[in-house]
């Protein structure tokens, strides 16, 4: 089953703020957004994991 994450969630787990979150979105450098509603939007929580190994992946490969 898949979990979405809420902005706030997606806030807590990588540090960034809303508007920095957004600006990866729009380089794409995060990953997208899921439209929920109206005024609803979420992250596949799997997708927002898989980004943070990723920046795990790169640092460990620097060393």
């Amino acid at each position: 089953m898949k979990r979405m994450l809420s902005k706030r969630q997606v806030k807590e787990l990588v540090l960034y703020s809303p508007q920095h979150i957004a600006r990866l979105e729009a380089a794409g450098q995060f990953p997208k957004r899921v439209k929920l509603g109206v005024n609803r939007v979420g992250w596949l929580e799997e997708e927002v994991l898989d980004w943070l190994q990723s920046r795990i992946d790169e640092r460990d490969q620097q060393i």
